[in-house]
């Protein structure tokens, strides 16, 4: 059952999409509308979780009565509305928008845009659509060669100027990092002073590179293309208890890049911090414990069972209740753990233990 449908009927009214009676509700947009329909109209600057902006113009359709096109993303529905998202006009202006989009942008030998880290969006458009041949432009945009930060690189050359970086950074982080400055031809995406990221509020969090259609913005430290034979797994990210999701792209066994799932699928809504997404290099480094350890009668740790670990951790914590009493312990536990491991942790303490020593790092 469509999102529509389960309103109440007062709230819902038709419109018309390439000649099929749909349901909208108020405030909806086209785009909205038609991908509930299974109607796909293309996007660059479009986020679903960003205030919708409609500047790269990629989605524009016809609007019954309105002598112009209208950007799909941003056009709200009203009753009676009669929207044409495929027609000779709209394939036209494609065609044209794609190639001024291809004349400044950097091309592989075929004339497309280049394979990138991230899938090149607009690559895909152009080769569903054929772009007009327009003469190349150069554009003195500016990039930030000098920018020491480990984890993010900026290529001014597969900049389309959506601004969904900048406004990732306003809407979703809420801190203002990255901007769009200059003018004219000399736009570009830049920070502060044309700071390095790691001297002004950008958290690292990798946002602008998940969003970014065209690989403009990368990852430094992820190979640039992964290779055919790369696997995708699907894991729970372990630095902290909210349980975000994220996709782990394996080549010949190891991590070699960690990007998250798509919008809408998980509870992060495709949103990483900066461990989730850059801080995976402990997973295969040489000195990552990989079996428990207990040290034995000479003093030195050897590798055990997890059974006789935890056996041996279980006959410590006793012996110091039957020594000293249950009060002589305290018990500690983290905001970066589950709910449900924060719960185990007090009732080992009350229960097990007999203590009401438990605390946990979010109630100071």
């Amino acid at each position: 059952m469509s999102e529509a449908r389960q309103l109440p009927e007062d709230e819902l009214f038709e419109v018309e999409i390439n000649g099929r009676t749909c349901e909208a509700r108020e405030g909806e947009t086209v785009f909205e509308v038609a991908a509930r329909q299974g109607v796909e109209i293309p996007v660059l600057c479009h986020d679903t979780r960003l205030e919708p902006a409609g500047a790269c113009r990629v989605c524009l359709v016809e609007v019954e009565g309105q002598r112009r096109l209208q950007p799909g993303c941003a056009w709200k529905v009203s009753a009676g509305m009669k929207i044409t998202t495929e027609s000779d006009r709209i394939e036209k202006h494609r065609r044209v928008l794609y190639g001024l989009y291809l004349a400044d942008h950097k091309l592989d030998d075929a004339g497309l845009p280049v394979e990138t880290a991230n899938a090149n969006q607009l690559r895909m458009l152009a080769e569903k659509t054929p772009p007009l041949q327009l003469e190349a432009v150069e554009a003195p945009r500016r990039g930030r060669p000098e920018d020491e930060n480990p984890y993010i690189k900026f290529d001014p050359e597969l900049c389309i100027l959506c601004a969904r970086c900048t406004r990732y950074c306003d809407e979703i982080e809420a801190v203002n990092a990255i901007t769009l400055a200059w003018r004219g031809s000399e736009t570009t995406i830049s920070t502060a002073g044309e700071r390095g990221l790691l001297d002004t509020s950008c958290e690292l969090c990798g946002g602008c590179i998940d969003t970014c259609p065209t690989g403009a913005l990368i990852e430094k430290k992820a190979p640039q293309i992964l290779p055919a034979h790369a696997e995708k797994v699907r894991s729970t990210c372990n630095f902290c208890g909210v349980g975000c999701q994220l996709d782990l792209h394996v080549v010949d066994g190891k991590v070699a890049k960690v990007t998250s799932p798509p919008v809408g699928e998980t509870v992060n809504d495709g949103n990483l911090c900066v461990k989730g997404r850059f801080a995976y290099d402990f997973v295969h480094h040489e000195d990552r414990l990989t079996e428990p350890l207990i040290r034995r009668e000479d003093g030195e740790l050897h590798p055990a069972s997890w059974e006789e670990a935890i056996e041996v951790a279980a006959k410590g914590l006793l012996g110091v209740k039957e020594r000293h009493g249950s009060d002589a312990m305290g018990f500690v536990s983290s905001s970066r753990c589950t709910v449900e491991e924060n719960y185990l942790m007090q009732k080992l303490s009350r229960t097990a233990f007999r203590t009401n020593n438990i605390h946990q790092c979010a109630a100071t």
